[in-house]
């Protein structure tokens, strides 16, 4: 019989090997759990990054050599004989298609990390949608009709409905299904551009004066807007807001205190940032289709200086960001306000947007 010595070595033995594998489980589990955190985080990081910027007339003229299977370089040669409208259009269907397919997809409806961890991404998405959807309803109320009474296109009429569903739809259907239907209705309508004058169906393009002054409207106010909620990010918002009240203590400014006084809260600072980020980049390549297709009318105005202005204003504001965080310094103080700058740009733009639609309502 084993005496006791040896049945005691047998048990340590055993919790040995028991603790062992225990602590084998732990590991492995620990290590798994480090190797998906490590996907997830590189994923975040790769998916958070912006889109690049793109040129919009090389954009239309690869899609018009795909659509006429030609060489490329035959039509980059001929870029004027592209139809009146192709290259705003092809602009406003290319950027829908930078929002389903840029890095991630479309990550505003994402239910699943790492989506869902990215708040900053769908402001993004958020202020280059509501660029293209102004610019689509442009399109559709003004820019392709030839007075107040004419008909409206038929595919227009399609397509502007589609970027306006819901923008957070994951279920059926999806927000990418409809809007990739509108993508769609954009590019029959450009088909019917290219169609030889006299024809019933032929797309229409009106690059008038009163066109441009009716969209530089709505981007003053969304310009505006944008840059009142930057300027939010910091307590001297609430001062100049409170001071503008005493100045006219009347009912109507009581009742327009809250909205006055309030301040972006610090959780909701880098969303507004980059929601006039994504409204930028979608602005910035709207504002060079146009330059190209309202270029005789800008001309024939002298106006072309001050597109470029707003131009310049859209490019400096997607100047690339080095910091890890959206800093919310205060004043002349060690650290910067990205906000204030970004409000800076913008009402730079604005300002141009205002010498512009004047400049347009002149006979």
């Amino acid at each position: 019989m084993p005496d006791a010595e040896s049945l005691e070595d047998q048990s340590l033995k055993i919790d040995y090997s028991e603790d062992a594998k225990s602590k084998g489980i732990l590991w492995t589990f620990g290590g798994f759990i480090s190797i998906v955190l490590l996907v997830l985080f590189i994923l975040g990081a790769w998916w958070g990054s912006e889109p690049d910027l793109f040129d919009v007339e090389l954009e239309a003229v690869e899609r018009y050599s795909q659509e006429e299977n030609i060489p490329s370089s035959e039509v980059a040669n001929k870029l004027e004989d592209l139809p009146d409208g192709y290259v705003y259009t092809n602009t406003l269907a290319h950027m829908a298609e930078v929002l389903m397919h840029k890095p991630g997809g479309y990550l505003t409806n994402d239910v699943t990390p790492p989506g869902v961890l990215l708040d900053n991404v769908p402001s993004w998405e958020y202020g280059a949608l509501i660029m293209l959807r102004d610019a689509t309803t442009a399109l559709r109320n003004h820019f392709s009709r030839d007075q107040s009474q004419s008909a409206e296109d038929s595919d227009l009429s399609v397509a502007e409905p589609y970027f306006y569903y819901e923008r957070n739809s994951w279920a059926l259907p999806s927000t990418e299904a409809e809007y990739e239907k509108g993508i769609e209705a954009l590019h029959a309508y450009m088909s019917r551009l290219k169609q030889p004058k006299g024809k019933q169906k032929r797309g229409q393009f009106y690059s008038r004066a009163d066109n441009l002054w009716q969209y530089s409207e709505v981007v003053i106010k969304r310009l505006g807007g944008l840059s009142t909620r930057l300027g939010a990010s910091t307590d001297r918002h609430e001062a100049m807001a409170l001071l503008a009240i005493d100045m006219q203590p009347t009912e109507k400014t009581k009742i327009g205190k809250e909205t006055l006084l309030a301040r972006t809260s610090w959780l909701e600072i880098d969303n507004v940032f980059y929601e006039a980020r994504g409204a930028s980049w979608a602005l910035l390549h709207i504002l060079q289709s146009i330059k190209y297709d309202f270029r005789l009318i800008l001309e024939d105005k002298r106006a072309m200086r001050t597109l470029d202005s707003m131009i310049y204003s859209m490019e400096n504001a997607l100047s690339p960001i080095f910091s890890p965080m959206i800093l919310n310094g205060n004043g002349f103080g060690l650290l910067a306000n990205y906000s204030l700058s970004m409000a800076n740009y913008i009402a730079r733009a604005n300002a141009a947007a205002l010498d512009l639609r004047d400049v347009m309502n002149r006979g």
